[in-house]
């Protein structure tokens, strides 16, 4: 199949791509500076020309409200004027429980998916290995790590490059599917994990959590589950 990939250069559309090449797949990485296939969702520009052809569209792209929403608009008007038969939309597990400007942009997103008029599969995933460690990362550089009592669920960005092509290989379904790391931990115990894995000195802080998040609204445990958990992924 021709496969097209918006935001294809960031973490998870990288891992989608390479994936869906091993599989023998023609895959096109769309993004502003995509040396072969540049876009822009804010204005639509090169889609038309990028969209030619395409059988399936994966849209991993993120920013802000006018690339979220609007842009997914655009980029749905586009497939449908390309005849794309397949618009499969990656989303976060917990954002119709958890608040917030981001979350509250997401659930935009996916509504315009569902009224976008291509076929479409939306594969909410729980936050990733390396945006928590990131996370950790940034907050080190000033001497603290958080230390929150909230339960998460990361998952590998690989394995949910494998998902997402598994998906786009499937026929739609109209529906959600929810992808989830294999275990459940506190916010506060993988900061000691990372913190053990890195050798940092970073002294760890306690931070409030939100009544959702305590409740675990980032999680979802019945969820199809992948199987690096973060300490395996640290060590690699």
């Amino acid at each position: 199949m021709q496969i097209a990939i918006v935001g294809g250069t960031g973490t998870v559309g990288a891992e989608t791509a390479r994936e869906l090449t091993r599989r023998g797949h023609e895959v096109r990485v769309l993004s502003r500076h995509a040396p072969a296939f540049p876009v822009d969702l804010s204005t639509g520009e090169g889609l038309a020309r990028a969209l030619d052809g395409v059988d399936v569209v994966i849209d991993a792209a993120n920013g802000s409200k006018k690339v979220l929403v609007a842009g997914t608009e655009r980029l749905l008007r586009a497939e449908a004027e390309a005849g794309v038969q397949h618009h499969v939309g990656v989303s976060i597990v917990g954002i119709d429980r958890v608040g917030g400007p981001y979350y509250k942009l997401k659930l935009a997103q996916e509504a315009a998916i569902r009224a976008g008029g291509v076929p479409w599969t939306i594969v909410r995933a729980t936050q990733f290995h390396t945006l928590v460690a990131q996370a950790f990362q940034t907050t080190a550089k000033l001497g603290i790590l958080p230390s929150v009592s909230a339960p998460l669920q990361p998952v590998d960005p690989s394995e949910v490059g494998r998902v997402l092509a598994d998906t786009a290989e499937a026929e739609p379904s109209l529906g959600i599917t929810q992808f989830a790391g294999p275990e459940v931990l506190s916010a506060r115990e993988l900061a000691r994990r990372w913190r053990a894995a890195t050798g940092s000195h970073a002294v760890p802080v306690r931070l409030p959590a939100t009544r959702a998040l305590k409740a675990g609204a980032l999680t979802n445990p019945g969820a199809w589950k992948g199987r690096v958990t973060f300490d395996a992924w640290l060590a690699r």
